[in-house]
């Protein structure tokens, strides 16, 4: 097994089916499925988890974005709270067995996460991205910072790639999460291995 983790995290841009066809071609290289999309209902993102598991993807590679309600009644491997979230304390309280990650961008919020016992955070981003246009990186120097004096599990994020991601794992984190890196590309099985490699050979 890895030592450290790769997580994918939908575009929100793609439809669903393709999202899944995309996911049963590269999940053996993947650990988790991240479903961020906003723009959809709790009915229609019931609906995901039950095409991706009809697809053969296992209910514990799915986390659920924002929706508590929807990763408990799906019986998803957890849930990924952004700032804006239920507080990750009353989440863990209100529904046992479900695993939290909570999205930090400081090491006073990883602190923070740590302390109302989140499996785990996602923290970024790391180094400059499409998806944060006109937002500065926050590079890899408080990413050190955080893993060194925070026991919680990091899962770095944004522009992070095959070429720099053993810099992210040297830097303390317990894996990466990636987006369009992958989903996006001409040949997502070729870049998931890509990673995949560098995830397993390590720092």
């Amino acid at each position: 097994m890895r030592k450290h983790e790769l997580h994918i995290i939908s575009t929100g841009t793609q439809t669903i089916e393709t999202f899944a066809e995309i996911a049963v071609s590269i999940q053996e290289y993947v650990d988790y499925f991240h479903l961020r999309e906003k723009q959809m209902s709790a009915l229609q993102l019931y609906q995901a988890v039950n095409l991706l598991k009809t697809k053969g993807i296992p209910l514990s590679k799915i986390i659920i974005n924002d929706r508590v309600d929807v990763a408990w009644a799906a019986n998803t491997y957890g849930v990924q709270l952004p700032h804006h979230s239920l507080d990750g304390a009353v989440v863990k309280k209100a529904f046992p067995g479900l695993r939290v990650g909570c999205s930090v961008h400081s090491y006073h919020e990883a602190k923070e996460a740590e302390q109302k016992r989140a499996n785990f955070a996602m923290y970024g981003h790391i180094f400059q991205t499409n998806s944060k246009p006109g937002t500065g990186p926050r590079g890899l120097g408080e990413l050190k910072e955080i893993t060194r004096d925070i026991e919680l599990p990091i899962i770095a994020i944004g522009g992070i790639k095959p070429s720099n991601c053993a810099e992210v794992l040297r830097a303390g984190a317990k894996g990466i999460a990636v987006m369009s890196g992958i989903l996006l590309a001409d040949d997502p099985l070729k870049e998931v291995k890509a990673y995949s490699g560098v995830l397993e050979r390590g720092k």
